[in-house]
């Protein structure tokens, strides 16, 4: 073990964050590229757009449960998680480097659609950033004691991941995005295969964090059993999660195996009314916050049925903002793009460059700023306002802060600057939701299933996103007003915050000053 890493100084969080960044970095370039390429220079519609960015959710379902799974039970390569850092990172780098590529492919395939190369490239992308999505995160837990230092990790994580995130931004908005895929594709490369030779893991996993117990000589004898999960008992365990997996389900049956949708939305109805009723239940039960064994699954599913809402969101903003710009800045509003409206073919060729470019300007500076303020807060405000206050207490202000900058959005985002500012708010809540949750997760669970837990709790990311990319995709191909966006966001954001009030404080058990957990 290297120095930096025995004493947790502040390099070793640094250098423990770069393989998270590898995998955010890579997933602000889709976000930044995707839904613009696939609009501006393959003309797909809106609907089509929200299938592609469903093989995301697909490939965190396939990807971080698995690989979770499996990496709590491994020993490849002097490491538990290195091995799949490093074999995602170098495909997601691959992957990055097919996406301004479709077209090219397309014709080198002989097919005349691109809509079925870009879900297969989509998918390739999500699927190796996922592979390497849950390893990143749980190594964090792996060498940090529960408390402060492993909240410090996630908050060190969010804020080098989330300055990465404002360079990525910031490189689309000022040069192309066509420069910020290839730079991408560099940083992803190694930004995932240096940093694991430089991380020590530990050869067992214990309970309370393995950075303060490697020297407990009963901890080095203590042999962990293996951690296998039954399908039942990952139902189980996934219970508020229920009724958006069912929808997941039969929104790919009704979009890629052709069935016909059950009129009047009923299936839709029925999903809804399933994830209120399992929702209220979790949150309704008794967590006393004191012993994993006794009620850590239940405390874990309360963090699943909050943290569920928030990403309906959040990828119904990633993947429509483009949308929203389009049709709510009032110069770009009413400029026709269809080639039939106009006669002059170079003329038309030249506007819809110059449209397509305003519009990945805008976005790219929306989420610059969003990723500018979340690179920030992190380890300067959230860090110590969640050692004084609690982790939860902290992330539910955040994220009702978050409800709040999409209301402000639907009702004054008719100029750039303004969305730039108000995104800025929204960003309160984008900082904690990749940082805090973390944290709270990780300490009402065994830290010998971390991986498992790990990919469990990333289908409460995953499953919500199949809303967004069916549901609402379908919602704002039909609506003529494309503000309906951002009022889905903050509905759901808002019910989101609410949720978050009725989970329990994790007590760190193991710290010599802990966080009180409420009686």
């Amino acid at each position: 073990m290297l120095p930096f890493q025995k004493k947790l100084s502040n390099p070793f969080y640094a250098l423990l964050s770069l393989p998270a960044t590898a995998m955010g970095f890579g997933l602000a370039v889709q976000i930044a590229a995707l839904s613009w390429l696939l609009s501006t220079k393959y003309g797909l519609e809106i609907r089509d757009i929200g299938l592609v960015w469903a093989t995301g959710p697909l490939a965190g379902i396939i990807g971080q449960v698995i690989v979770g799974i499996i990496s709590d039970n491994v020993w490849i390569w002097n490491g538990r998680r290195r091995a799949f850092i490093l074999i995602g990172g170098v495909l997601a780098a691959l992957g990055l480097l097919a996406l301004p590529n479709i077209g090219v492919i397309q014709a080198g395939m002989g097919l005349e659609g691109v809509l079925g190369i870009a879900i297969i490239v989509s998918l390739t992308i999500d699927l190796a950033i996922n592979i390497s999505f849950n390893p990143t995160r749980s190594i964090i837990a792996d060498v940090t004691p529960e408390g402060r230092p492993r909240t410090k990790g996630y908050t060190w994580m969010q804020t080098v991941s989330g300055s990465f995130g404002v360079l990525a931004y910031l490189i689309g908005a000022v040069w192309d995005n066509y420069v910020l895929i290839y730079f991408g594709v560099i940083l992803v490369f190694l930004f995932s295969v240096i940093p694991p030779f430089f991380i020590k893991e530990p050869r067992r996993l214990g309970r309370y964090g393995q950075a303060d117990i490697d020297d407990e000589p009963e901890a080095k004898e203590k042999k962990e059993g293996t951690n296998e999960a039954s399908l039942i008992e990952i139902l189980k365990t996934i219970l508020p999660l229920w009724g958006f997996l069912l929808y997941a389900v039969y929104g790919f049956l009704v979009r890629l195996a052709g069935i016909p949708k059950i009129p009047n939305y009923g299936f839709e109805i029925f999903c809804l009314i399933l994830t209120i009723v399992v929702m209220v239940y979790t949150l309704s039960r008794k967590e006393k916050g004191i012993s994993k064994e006794k009620d850590g699954l239940i405390g874990f599913q309360k963090v699943l049925a909050a943290h569920s809402w928030t990403w309906i969101g959040v990828q119904t903003m990633f993947i429509y903002l483009f949308a929203f710009v389009r049709y709510r800045v009032p110069e770009l509003a009413d400029v026709p793009i269809d080639p039939a409206l106009l006669t002059d073919d170079v003329s038309l060729e030249a506007l819809n460059q110059d449209i397509s470019d305003t519009i990945g300007r805008i976005v790219n500076w929306s989420f610059f700023s969003l990723n500018l303020v979340a690179a920030i807060i992190p380890v300067l405000i959230l860090e110590p306002l969640a050692a004084r206050f609690g982790r939860v207490r902290t992330h539910a202000v955040c994220i009702a802060s978050m409800s709040l900058g999409y209301f402000s959005i639907l009702q004054f985002g008719y100029a750039p600057m303004m969305i730039y500012l108000l995104m800025a708010i929204v960003g309160f809540g984008w900082a904690a939701t990749i940082s805090l949750p973390f944290a709270i997760m990780s300490q009402k669970i065994p830290q010998s299933r971390m991986g498992l837990y790990m990919g469990l709790f990333n289908l409460a990311v995953v499953l919500p996103q199949f809303v967004s990319s069916f549901g609402v995709g379908e919602l704002v191909d039909e609506a003529e007003d494309k503000g309906v966006i951002f009022i889905v966001c903050a509905v759901t954001v808002g019910i989101s915050a609410l949720a978050w009030t009725l989970v329990k404080e994790p007590r760190d058990i193991y710290t010599k000053n802990p966080v009180a957990a409420e009686d």
